[in-house]
Order: structure tokens, then sequence, then C-alpha cells
């Protein structure tokens, strides 16, 4: 009892700090949560740059932008004063933007561009990429534990934590809170007018260095899809619909092929590296004897399917959202006018292949937008040999599957687009080929140099798929056309300085053909490439794609005049009153089938193999499911004919079929349904197929 009393003064004592304290920041919670803000928004750039240095450097040199971050962060936390659990809302709010600004570092770590509002549409796809270098078990196991720890402390500090006790001003306190959030808006257009902002980042990774990545996640989530263009109207779309268009002449129309390599530069172009050999003399010969050029892609690093999307379309992705991908937002909810339909009009089998997962930037749903007939991605390929990291697959395996797709049409010219994957990132800092065929050197430190060696060899290796690819291509006969393009530079920090093109986005084109076509060197956009291919060969359709040829010819790419046209004609094609095609749903979205080749069931039978049951058939491939009875069960792949279960799993009667199966257990393809017989089994005679 004595010890109790003589604690009593002092818990007095104590009570009265606290006390104070709490009075303190009450009375000045507005200053305390400006220097808050501050304080997350420097921690967020640290973050984000991998650098204290640099985060200063960014205050120091953009000082407004950072008061302008800042202040965005400030307007979220005002929220704080509609509740009483005001400490419990502030650690959830300033959780939620330290979150964001890891989850940017993380992704820079392994990209060039940083980490937008459309990329939470993605994370499927990196959920998918378990087997590479982006998501390793180890990240996820500490993602998940970093969360799970977090949301304790957030479930203990509601529980447990402190309540504001003073009066509530249930007027004066929404006003305050509401007026926050309005002058965010205004503030935004009173920084672009007076250019502390961007309105828009034509380099997003540039634009979110420049002006914080507050401002830059922020600016992807409002600005997204489209704005519609001042005067849009009938009349606008009318004047650009209707320029000198040229008809179809071509009476013998031969095949297109168009082939993204993945992250494929010129390495010659990298200003300091030196290299042991040419890594890419295949290519290098079709510049020299085919029309070839540099081409202007929208991305760096990153975003593969914003470069595919203007070579498919012939749209262009500056008058988009920031960080926007098409195929995540608006190819969701209408159909897209692209080269395939506009093929498709003229009598073309249009196909895709592509040696990665049907569903990884929604490409299956994409493409069936766009129109295109079949799509053989991964899941359809008995894929066999990977990069040495293991991490993806070798293109080599692309020859077959595109001569299998112009062979799967009879009688009919073809447009395939074969994606490459080979070159795709991340590139390891560690000497992983023991005896490369080229060696290099001249990067800054020996990390470097392994990336880029690593990269080079397997740029080389693609090099040789491209020399395959034609020589297959040669020896079918047909008149053909290919366009190989590179859809961005790898993601190894280049600079414009750099590259002896002074510009980070640009890259690559190069064709080849065997019909004596004239070689017509140009450097070109993305959105251009299809256009111009097509106006060689006298191919002239498609609402988009004519509008280009037309500025193509008479050299007025570029202007002001012929932007205005295409942004009113893209504008009115995805978001508005579709005036090009009079209201009416002219290309609508395909009955997309996945790959070219059925897959089947010959034979059930007990394996030799005690408690197992062997499938024998056709074009199983690793991504082949057993399901019995409509039930999925363990599936043990052998080969491309032959499949196993466990005998448990499968009874005398059940219906058995095999599905080709991509990511979420999407059902690319299925077998013809099969009936397990038995007695005939054990009789080694075929069991009866039923349809």
């Amino acid at each position: 009892m004595k010890n109790l009393l003589n604690r009593i003064p002092k818990l007095h004592i104590e009570f009265e700090k606290r006390a104070r304290i709490i009075y303190i920041l009450n009375r000045y919670s507005l200053l305390w949560h400006a220097i808050l803000s501050m304080a997350l928004c420097f921690t967020i750039e640290v973050i984000s740059r991998h650098s204290f240095g640099k985060a200063l450097s960014f205050l120091t040199l953009h000082t407004w932008a950072f008061v302008y971050n800042s202040f965005i962060i400030f307007a979220s936390l005002a929220f704080v004063y509609l509740v009483r659990k005001r400490a419990f809302v502030r650690v959830i709010i300033s959780g939620f933007w330290i979150f964001l600004g890891t989850v940017n570092g993380c992704i820079l770590s392994n990209r060039v561009t940083p980490f937008g509002y459309t990329d939470l549409n993605c994370i499927s796809d990196l959920l998918s990429m378990q087997n590479t270098n982006y998501f390793t078990a180890k990240e996820a196991v500490l993602f998940v534990s970093v969360i799970v720890m977090f949301l304790a402390f957030c479930v203990y500090l509601f529980l447990k934590g402190p309540k504001f006790q003073g009066e509530r001003r249930k007027v004066f306190t929404p006003c305050m809170v509401a007026f926050c959030l309005m002058m965010v808006p205004i503030t935004t257009q009173a920084a672009q007018s007076s250019n502390i902002l961007a309105s828009y980042f034509a380099n997003i990774a540039q634009g979110y260095e420049n002006y914080g990545f507050v401002y830059g996640f922020s600016t992807s989530v409002v600005d997204r899809g489209m704005s519609k263009p001042d005067n849009y109207s009938k009349e606008s779309v009318d004047a650009a619909k209707n320029v000198s268009r040229k008809k179809t002449e071509v009476k013998n129309k031969p095949n297109i092929i168009t082939v993204l390599l993945e992250s494929f530069i010129d390495p010659t172009e990298v200003n300091y590296l030196n290299l042991s050999a040419d890594p890419i003399p295949n290519f290098r010969e079709l510049t020299k004897n085919y029309t070839s050029g540099h081409l202007t892609v929208p991305v760096v690093g990153a975003g593969t399917a914003n470069t595919e999307f203007e070579i498919l379309t012939g749209m262009n992705m500056q008058y988009f959202g920031t960080g926007e991908y098409p195929y995540k937002t608006i190819l969701k909810q209408t159909d897209c006018e692209s080269i395939a339909s506009d093929l498709s009009k003229i009598g073309y089998g249009t196909h895709v292949v592509h040696n990665n997962g049907g569903n990884f930037y929604s490409r299956a749903n994409a493409f069936s937008m766009m129109g295109f007939d079949s799509f053989t991605s991964k899941e359809l390929m008995n894929i066999q040999e990977y990069t040495p990291l293991g991490s993806w697959p070798t293109d080599d395996i692309l020859i077959d599957e595109t001569i299998k797709a112009l062979d799967a049409t009879k009688d009919q010219p073809d447009f395939v687009y074969t994606i490459t994957v080979q070159g795709h990132g991340d590139y390891p800092k560690d000497k992983i080929l023991t005896n490369p065929e080229i060696t290099v050197s001249g990067a800054e430190d020996e990390e470097a140099d392994n990336q880029w060696e690593y990269y080079v060899n397997m740029i080389h290796e693609v090099d040789k798929f491209v020399g395959n690819l034609i020589t297959a291509l040669d020896e079918r006969g047909e008149d053909t056309i290919v366009v190989f393009f590179g859809d961005h530079l790898p993601s190894l920090g280049l600079s414009d300085s750099d590259m002896a093109t002074g510009d980070t986005f640009k890259t690559r084109y190069a064709t080849w053909n065997n019909m004596g076509l004239a070689k017509e060197d140009a450097d070109l956009t993305s959105y251009e490439l299809l256009a111009s291919t097509t106006n060689a060969l006298d191919i002239h359709e498609g609402t988009i794609f004519t509008y280009e040829q037309n500025a193509l010819d008479k050299g007025i790419s570029g202007t002001e005049s012929y932007l205005s046209g295409l942004n009113h004609l893209q504008y009115d094609l995805l978001y508005g009153e579709r005036y090009a095609y009079n209201g009416e749903d002219l290309y609508p979205a395909s009955d997309l089938v996945m790959g070219v080749e059925d897959t089947k069931i010959t034979n059930i039978f007990p394996s030799h193999y005690a408690g197992y049951v062997t499938i024998n058939g056709e074009n199983f491939t690793r991504w082949s499911r057993i399901y019995v009875n409509d039930e999925k069960v363990t599936t043990i792949y052998v080969n491309g004919s032959q499949l196993r279960l466990y005998a448990d799993d499968i009874e005398d009667g059940d219906t058995v079929v095999v599905n080709q199966l991509g990511s979420s257990n999407t059902v690319f393809r299925s077998t013809p349904e099969f009936i397990y017989d038995v007695p005939n089994a054990l009789d080694g005679t075929e069991s009866g197929i039923t349809e």
C-alpha cells in the first residue's frame, strides 16, 4: 500500500505530461499535419528513388512540386477530423501512402515505368509471374508479413487507441475538410498553369521524377481514358475520315507477319557498350536490304501492351491518361477496329502467336475485341526450352507455331501477329553465362556488365530466331512480308544521352519480303508502322490506317492538324458517338478461338505404373488439366501425347475431358468428352469417344 501511495504523485505527473502533449497536438494539429505530410512525401520519394540524396535533390530542385505533393497528402489526412479515433485513421491514411510508395519502389527495381493506377488491374498478371525474378516466394512472404503486422497494429489501435475528447464542431469541421478537398483541383490547375506541374507526361518515368510520385500516381487515378477533344462533332470526324482515300488494288494478297521483338534494340546504339561481335547480324542484314528505320514507341523499359496497342490499332497513346493500359480499361467494355478486323474485311485470316500466358495483359479479351480469329498462347504450346534463368520460354518455338497459324487457313491469305518474350527482363547482376557467345564491357560496374552481357546474348538468340523464321517462311513459297520491331528499350537504366539516337523512345524496325518490294527506309511512330506497311502493299483499308496513309503520302504526318484529326477519330471510335460508322457497330468482337490445333483423347488405360491411369491423346501441354465428371483432378504431364492421373480419381464409366487452362482457371480449349471403359481398356482396345 505504501509503494502504491508513493507512485500516485508520479502517475499524476505522467498524466499531466500526456494531457499537455495531447492538448498541444490538438491545438496545433493543422501544423503537425503539414509537417507529417511533408515527412511522408519525403519518405515516399526516398523509397521510390532508392536514394536519400535523390529525394533531397527533388525537394531542392522541384520545391513547389514537393509542396504540392505534400498538400495532396495533407488533404487526404483532413478526413481524420471527421472522427474521434483520429490516431487510428491517421495511421491508416499514412500507411496507405507509404504502401503505395513502397510498391512503386519495388516496381522501379525491376522496370523503368513507375507504378500507376492501371497497374492495379495487372495484379493477376503479377501473381501469374511467380517463376520470374519479378515475383519470388521470399518477396511474397515478406509482403504478406508486413501487411499482416500493419493490420494487426491497426486493429490494436482501433480497440485501444486514444479518442479525441474535445468539442466536435459539426458544421465547421466538415466545411474545413471539404475546403481542403476542393483546393486540390484548384491548386492543380494553378500549378499546371505556372509550369510547376505538367498535365501530360510524354515520358511517364521522367514525369514521376520531375513532379513526384504522389502527383504522378494521383494523375493516373483521375486521368483515365480519353478526354473529349475540343470541337468534337460529326463534322470534325467526317473531315478526318473523308480524306483522299485510295482503293485496295492488290490482287494477290500476300501473307503479312508482324513480329514484336521483346525489349529488342540494336546494342551498338548504346554509346558506352563494347561488344566482342555484332549480336544481331540477321536483323542488320535486313536493315541493309529491306525497308527499315527507327520506331518511336510510347513506353520505355516496360509497357509492351501499349506499343502493341498502337501497332495493331494505329491509335496514339498520347491521348490516353497517365499510365493507361487500354487493354485493361476501354477494351474491357467495347470492341475496337484494328488491323485484324480491317484485313478480315478483304479475306484475311487473322492470328496471334505468343509464348506467354493468354490472360497476361488481358490479351485473350483484347484480341477478341480487336477481331482476331485465333490466339495461340503458351497454354497451347508444348514448350520445352527456357532461358538460362528459367524465367521465360525461348523464342524458337514460335517458328513452328507461326507456320501452324498460316497453315490453319487453306486458300486464304493470313495476318499473323507473333509476340516474342526471350529478351524480357529481369537481367541478372551475377554472371550467369559461363561461356557467352558475345562478351560485353563498358557499363558502369561489373554488375551492370553482367546484366548487359546476359541481355545481349538473349537478343543474339532472338536474332537467330529472326533468321530461322525468314528461312521457314521463304521455304513455304507463298508471297509474304514480315515486319520485325522492338517494343521498347530494355529496363537497364538507359538515358537519352546513352543512346546514339539521343532518344530512349526510339527502337528499330526492319522488314523482309519475297516479292521484290522497293526498299523505302523511313523513321516512323509505332502507330503508323502498319499503315506504312499496308500502303506499300496497295492495301488501303480501315478508318485509322487510311487516314494515316494519306498523311504519310502527303508528308504531313506529325503536324498539328494531322494529330488533331487522329485524336478526333480515335475518340469517336472508342468513346464517342461513332460518327465514322454512322452510329453502327461495324467491327464487333470476334469469337476468338484459342489455338489452331485440336486437342483430343485417343485412349485411357491403366498404367504399368501401379496406382496410375494413363491418357493418350494429341496436343497436350504443360497446361493440360484432366477433369473427371467436371471435377479437376491431379494431372501428371508426361509429354505432348500422354498424361497420367491417380487411379483413385477415376472409375469405370466416368466422363473425362482435358482442358487447356490459363491463369485463374480459364479454359482456353477442351477435348471432346471421353468415357472411361475399363473392360475395353484392359483388353487394350480403344474406348468410345462421345461428343
